[in-house]
């Protein structure tokens, strides 16, 4: 990679309109008053880092389940999936990421399947990276058949700031491990569904990396890593 591939990403096409508004916003801002254009820049720069789309090295192997977001983990508990969902209602390992305004936004899929379900559910903007954001905020939810019968959840929950929930995934389509599905914005959160006896294998606090991170193994049961901060 060359010094310039480390800082110019690509850009996913949701925040062309943003990046142009905020450009043209600067431009006015320096004829304004030319410290407030500089505000400005630093703006468009930021807009452009929170609509980047990097390319992801997605781990190739049967059964791994990726992390679907950017951000940290803020939660591993026991939850019953979302009503709507139409999964037993039985708990499962909910995995929740949260995602600053300054992590990448565009979300991928945690494993390999089919879409059985999207449903999208309105409701608050509490802070994401509180538990009941799960119960009460607006989000949209994904439930996919995996190739051995079993289910896996996938939710995106809007945040404080986020007012706008995208998901360009449809019920019947197969999604690859990592690939693309949706995308939140302005900072937010992503919940994982386990399916039942499969281990998590990261820990709270700790950074993911969107079609990276594997956060769980189908095949592997028994407790979870334990986890040390340094």
């Amino acid at each position: 990679m060359t010094m310039w591939g480390t800082f110019l990403k690509p850009m996913h096409p949701e925040g062309y309109r943003f990046l142009a508004f905020f450009g043209l916003a600067t431009l006015v801002l320096f004829v304004v008053w030319e410290p407030l254009g500089w505000l400005g820049v630093g703006l468009t720069v930021w807009c452009y880092y929170f609509f980047r789309d990097p390319r992801r090295a997605v781990p190739q192997g049967d059964g791994l389940v990726v992390s679907p977001a950017d951000g940290v983990v803020s939660l591993i508990e026991p939850a019953v999936p979302p009503a709507e969902l139409g999964m037993a209602p039985v708990p499962l390992t909910r995995v929740s990421v949260f995602m600053s305004v300054f992590n990448c936004h565009v979300n991928r899929a945690p494993a390999e399947g089919r879409v059985a379900v999207v449903v999208y559910r309105p409701g608050k903007f509490l802070n994401a990276s509180l538990d009941k954001a799960s119960d009460d905020n607006e989000r949209n939810g994904l439930c996919l058949e995996l190739a051995d019968g079993r289910q896996l959840a996938v939710v995106q929950i809007a945040g404080l700031v986020a007012r706008r929930i995208l998901c360009w995934t449809q019920v019947g389509q197969h999604l690859r491990t990592g690939e693309r599905f949706g995308l939140i914005r302005f900072g937010s959160r992503l919940d994982v569904y386990l399916p039942p006896g499969v281990t998590c294998l990261v820990a709270i606090g700790q950074t993911m990396v969107a079609g990276e991170t594997v956060i769980a193994e189908l095949g592997r049961a028994g407790p979870a890593r334990p986890a040390r901060v340094d």
